[in-house]
């Protein structure tokens, strides 16, 4: 009955027939050429994204943890480096073998040279006391071939984002979400290529129930007047992840939703929860605001988070 494909008993035809004579139904959508081409370009960006994570999970987990485990506090700090190192030196017994000149001049410059001096200088002292395993050909032809792909898997998303880019700024609509506080590059396009025709979304409603920001409470079994609404989740899980990012950033950067968000907290700051539970409030809202000016063709404005 909430208008979603999760009806299929075959003995509830009437019911059916009565659900699409109310309109209760997913109406099949032909989005533009160039919109399936943005979204077939942001899913493969978080095909690649779940790659690189995969990649820097092995490096971290099955070779600085067993090989040289002190060099990982210093990941963080200069992935880059960290990885330059892994990559020619992965095995400490090497760099302790030089001395400190040698290892450093072996290693690309980057910027900041005092800091990275002074790095250098600890990752060369922890390899001479490091407590890692003890290293053999594969596992060095293992390190270079895992931060190779890594560096590669990175350009593509580089690539890929650029492409994205550029397909969306062929849209009048991918310029008007920018000037949402919080919408960047990457969400603008997240929003534009979820939403595609704002028309076809006759009001909030449907664009909320999309992401999966609609209200939905499970009854069974529970008395009706004592049941709390939360969000359903069963929209789009990307576009639901990117709008909270936003939410956040504007909430604690942009002095317009700053205000918006103490307001939406004014009387309730103790209660568990809350803070997260209004910023996803704000989500929804810059979801809707998004969709309005989409059809309007209007810029952003504090006006907009008046009006309901």
């Amino acid at each position: 009955m909430d208008g979603r494909w999760d009806k299929h008993d075959t003995k509830c035809a009437a019911n059916i027939a009565d659900l699409i004579s109310q309109g209760k139904c997913l109406f099949y959508e032909t989005p533009s050429p160039q919109i399936r081409q943005l979204r077939e370009l942001m899913s493969l960006r978080r095909r690649l994204k779940k790659e690189q994570h995969s990649l820097k999970m092995r490096i971290r987990n099955n070779l600085l943890a067993k090989y040289f485990p002190e060099l990982d506090r210093f990941y963080k700090q200069c992935e880059s480096q960290s990885l330059d190192i892994i990559r020619e030196f992965l095995n400490p017994s090497e760099i302790a073998g030089m001395e400190f000149d040698q290892f450093y001049k072996t290693l690309p410059a980057r910027k900041g040279k005092i800091i990275q001096l002074k790095r250098l200088a600890k990752i060369h002292h922890l390899a001479c006391e490091s407590v890692g395993c003890e290293m053999g050909e594969a596992n060095e032809f293992e390190a270079h071939m895992l931060v190779d792909m890594l560096r590669t898997v990175g350009k593509r998303i580089e690539e890929t984002k650029d492409l994205i880019e550029k397909i969306s700024l062929d849209f009048t609509e991918y310029s008007l979400l920018l000037t949402i506080p919080g919408f960047g590059p990457y969400i603008s396009a997240l929003v534009l290529a979820t939403i595609g025709n704002p028309y076809r979304f006759a009001n909030r409603k449907q664009v909320l129930k999309m992401a999966g920001y609609d209200l939905n409470a499970v009854r069974s079994g529970k008395k009706s007047d004592t049941v709390v609404p939360k969000i359903s989740k069963r929209g789009n899980a990307a576009l639901r992840y990117g709008l909270y990012q936003a939410a956040f950033v504007a909430s604690t950067h942009n002095l317009v939703f700053m205000q918006y968000y103490t307001k939406l907290l004014q009387g309730r700051e103790r209660e568990q929860g809350i803070k997260t539970k209004m910023r996803v409030k704000i989500a929804a809202k810059m979801l809707v605001v998004a969709w309005t000016l989409m059809k309007k063709n209007k810029s952003f404005n504090s006006d907009c988070l008046k009006n309901e």
